[in-house]
């Protein structure tokens, strides 16, 4: 009778330190990206105050480090590198997600930090969308209110500040349909994005390694033609050389999106696209809390409900999850793919 115990035990001990690595990593990259990303799009460079206005060069930077570090993850593991998948199951998460990260940054020359936040908090909603129409998934009603109250918890902590300016940023193109419209694209495609990549995982039983060289592969060479059609290439190329820091700052963003490629399909590989959309959601609200104590920015008690309810619908979808198992009952074919047994 102990010899099954001691086991379970080291499983759940095994999948609590995945839990912790991938919540880290996520935590770690994804916030060094976001201050990045904010500093290139929104802040001037030089003497001359000149804004780098090239997205989609930063998406291809971003592919091509990712592309070249996958390659040589798969070389020095004696791995294959052919596809596993049809090629265009990995365009197709390549389309999405370059629509997902230019979306992203071209947003943020209409919208404020603030806003933008706000409509990443709600990226479980479209995960549980996407999910049921790709995989057929069936959620609960629980699952559907922690979801909602995620997003309630998200919007009341960033809408209710102590200050009373919420944005360093209040310019008057900001807040506009467009930069609505872009946010609301790149919550559909991301939530696309991480269940089509959970579908492959699951289909073709494939190396996250393989699959992050093929899906960034096929996004290098379309950021690059669409740079090329565009006709930013030359001055993407220009701006960068004129301003040296500028270059820095991209650099070290394409490392660290490099990073978070692995940690995001390590998660979604291991945990699932749900799970990792609860993630990526606590992820906006510690960075902004991280924001707060770091540069001495008072807290409103409406900020503190909001974090009240954030992680208490967490902590009580956790707790209602780690009592199902205790029963020692198979898992329901409706439960989501966070709630299944590890490596299925």
């Amino acid at each position: 009778m102990a010899e099954p115990e001691t086991v379970n035990g080291g499983v759940k001990e095994n999948k609590l330190w995945k839990g912790v690595f991938a919540v880290s990593g996520i935590m770690s990259t994804l916030v060094i990206y976001g201050v990045l990303q904010e500093k290139i799009m929104r802040v001037p460079y030089g003497v001359n105050k000149e804004y780098f206005k090239h997205s989609l060069f930063l998406v291809f930077c971003n592919r091509l480090t990712t592309s070249a570090v996958s390659a040589g993850a798969l070389l020095a593991s004696k791995k294959v590198l052919d596809p596993v998948a049809p090629v265009y199951k990995y365009c197709l998460i390549s389309v999405t997600n370059i629509l997902t990260t230019t979306c992203q940054y071209e947003a943020l020359k209409y919208v404020s930090f603030p806003v933008q936040t706000l409509a990443k908090c709600a990226k479980m909603i479209p995960v549980m969308v996407w999910g049921t129409l790709i995989m057929q998934k069936k959620y609960k009603g629980f699952d559907y209110l922690v979801a909602f109250l995620v997003t309630l918890g998200c919007s009341v902590f960033i809408l209710f500040p102590a200050g009373d300016d919420v944005s360093p940023y209040n310019k008057g193109r900001e807040n506009t349909v467009w930069g609505v419209s872009l946010m609301a694209g790149y919550l559909g495609f991301d939530g696309f994005t991480s269940t089509f990549q959970d579908k492959l995982f699951k289909g073709y039983n494939m190396e996250i390694h393989n699959q992050i060289f093929y899906t960034t592969l096929c996004s290098c060479v379309l950021s690059f033609t669409g740079l090329i059609l565009q006709g930013h290439l030359l001055p993407a190329i220009d701006f960068v050389s004129l301003h040296r820091d500028c270059l820095l700052d991209i650099a070290l963003l394409s490392t660290v999106a490099t990073a978070s490629q692995f940690f995001i399909s390590y998660t979604i590989r291991t945990f699932g696209a749900l799970t990792f959309a609860a993630i990526m959601t606590t992820r906006q609200l510690a960075s902004i809390m991280l924001s707060c104590i770091w540069f001495s920015h008072p807290l409103s008690w409406e900020q503190c409900i909001g974090s009240v309810i954030v992680f208490g619908s967490l902590y009580a979808k956790n707790l209602l999850n780690n009592k199902k198992k205790s029963q020692t009952q198979p898992p329901s074919q409706e439960l989501p793919q966070y709630e299944k047994a590890e490596g299925s």
